[in-house]
């Protein structure tokens, strides 16, 4: 036998070999592990969030960097606050304005009260003044009928009595004037006080609206993208950050009509991802559509006649996320395994495994 064709008889069989497998794994690709077992092609995905600013403003400094992870609370960038500020200023001083002005409503009350109490004063003043008149005129209009006084001492009396009479009814106009006085002095310390609650209520939200401009994470996550920059001027709900929650990762797939009536929520699933084929990932399913819909194009299907398509959602443990946040990567596809029977065995390639 020629050396030429000795040389190639290893080429062939390595050949023959690596045909051979690839025709097995397609086979099995192509079957799938029997009729209790489903599988479905996905990519791996997780919950996306936006910090964004309330008000509109100007970017004053973003203290993280893409792909940096953050804790819930972490103030991850400013916004200038200078207006805001003189905002507030503003506000307490309106605000100590009506406390001052509440004061000296306060005292005005006092100071009514003081000359309704002197008026009643008065009033008895005048009443007993009335009194002691009348007494007198009855005393003189008998003296007068027994010819003992002049007439011009009754006049007099009579005179004295209705002066005393109006003295009385101009006391009585006096303490209800001074009682007006009172009702519309406590009129305006009810005004006065809502004023000082008008404005703490301003100073507060001015507060809040400084607190805001510390833009902090919700939640724990990734830092994604940085879509805003020192020294850019946002309007309210201007994106300075994209990030996601590493704590919430799944993967979407779509199933045939024919396998998801047996998918429950809560069912195990296996994922093997196409970057770590030699991992097996756990996870549970959390959403089955309620709908079909037709085959989405990035999505194989096991024949051609599979047009209708159910939509399921899996999530990954989120214990196992949070130990193992650092290798946590979005987009990488791979295959969702599902066990239809829940008596069936999983087989010792589709076992959990994880790093």
């Amino acid at each position: 036998m020629p050396l030429s064709a000795r040389k190639l008889i290893p080429a062939a069989i390595v050949l023959a070999v690596v045909v051979a497998g690839y025709a097995g794994w397609r086979l099995i690709a192509d079957r799938g592990l029997g009729d209790d077992f489903v599988s479905g092609n996905g990519r791996i995905e997780a919950t996306e969030f936006d910090i964004a600013t309330r008000l509109p403003g100007r970017v004053l400094d973003v203290l993280v960097q893409e792909g940096d992870f953050v804790s819930a609370g972490q103030v991850l960038a400013n916004m200038q606050i200078d207006t805001l500020q003189a905002q507030r200023n503003e506000a307490l001083a309106q605000q100590q304005q009506a406390v001052n002005n509440e004061a000296s409503l306060k005292a005005q009350i006092a100071l009514r009260e003081s000359d309704r109490q002197a008026a009643e004063a008065v009033v008895l003043q005048r009443e007993a003044e009335l009194d002691a008149a009348k007494r007198r005129l009855a005393r003189s209009e008998t003296l007068s009928k027994e010819g003992a006084s002049s007439m011009q001492e009754l006049d007099d009396d009579r005179a004295r009595a209705k002066s005393a009479q109006a003295a009385v009814a101009a006391a009585k106009a006096q303490v209800t004037a001074a009682a007006a006085a009172v009702t519309a002095a406590r009129a305006q310390q009810t005004g006065a006080l809502s004023a000082v609650a008008a404005a703490k209520a301003t100073v507060e939200r001015i507060d809040a609206d400084i607190n805001d401009s510390d833009l902090k994470a919700p939640r724990a996550g990734r830092v994604q993208f940085r879509v805003a920059q020192p020294g850019e001027v946002l309007g309210a709900g201007g994106r300075v950050l994209n990030m996601i929650d590493l704590s919430d990762v799944y993967m979407t797939f779509f199933l045939p009509t024919r396998a998801v009536g047996r998918v429950a929520i809560g069912q195990d699933v296996h994922v093997v991802l196409d970057a770590l084929p030699n991992f097996v990932i756990p996870a549970r399913v959390t959403f089955v559509s309620s709908t079909a819909q037709f085959t989405p194009k990035t999505v194989e299907t096991e024949s051609e006649r599979e047009k209708l398509m159910f939509r399921v959602r899996a999530q990954i443990d989120p214990d196992l996320l949070r130990r193992h946040l650092e290798q946590v990567k979005t987009g990488l596809p791979g295959v969702a395994w599902l066990k239809l029977d829940p008596d069936a065995p999983w087989p010792a390639q589709l076992q959990v495994r994880v790093p």
